[in-house]
């Protein structure tokens, strides 16, 4: 069972949130907060492994929010659910450590999918904004950062683009053949070596590097 914890500053939306959510078994909506500082209370409160996170509310917004509770809880993952699709609230948040990208509009079946993918490693970003990332990204408004690939190895740097590209360990296991624990490693290193706190935040390094594609 998914614990999932709803942050927004409007209850509709909270309460419709957890109206789809509730039906899906594989989730159990623990609580709601209304702002950032709730969240970060009811995070400790309550231990969810998943929290949907607005990004412009009162009190403390959602970018704050997250970097708190990823600094204090690190297992705890965080998607944001906004409708903001591009500015820099969308960087903001991949370096706050967020775990995913999606906007209100997302289809159920999309969201309870990130939910779910999200606990196995995958990384959910909105097509709309992934595609606003990219143009940004090969525009050069993002310099490329290719510096990062000298602290790498060859094996790390062919896991970083696999990884880069929303697969899971064991996915990546399987494409390269090697055990899960072994890739588990790798990343390990790779997020130690480019000074990261979590998978998200190195795939967007990748991205400016150039090895998404």
């Amino acid at each position: 069972m998914i614990r999932v914890l709803i942050c927004d500053d409007q209850a509709v939306v909270c309460e419709g949130l957890k109206a789809i959510l509730t039906t899906v078994k594989e989730i159990e909506v623990v609580g709601t907060a209304y702002n950032g500082e709730e969240a970060v209370e009811r995070a400790e409160a309550l231990s969810p492994d998943v929290i949907l996170m607005d990004l412009k509310m009162p009190v403390m917004n959602g970018i704050q929010a997250t970097r708190a509770i990823r600094s204090r809880f690190p297992s705890i993952r965080v998607i944001v659910l906004t409708t903001y699709d591009f500015d820099e609230w969308v960087f903001d948040a991949i370096h706050s450590g967020v775990a995913g990208y999606l906007l209100k509009d997302t289809p159920r079946e999309s969201l309870v999918e990130a939910i779910i993918g999200t606990m196995t490693g995958k990384t959910y970003v909105d097509p709309a904004v992934a595609g606003k990332l990219f143009e940004r990204i090969s525009h050069g408004s993002v310099p490329p950062d290719m510096d990062i690939l000298k602290l790498l190895s060859d094996r790390e740097v062919e896991i970083l683009k696999l990884l880069s590209q929303g697969l899971s360990n064991p996915e990546i296991a399987s494409r390269l053949f090697l055990s899960e624990g072994t890739v588990r490693n790798y990343v390990s290193s790779i997020l130690s070596k480019l000074e990261v706190t979590d998978r998200t935040q190195a795939a967007l390094l990748a991205l400016r590097a150039g090895l998404g594609s």
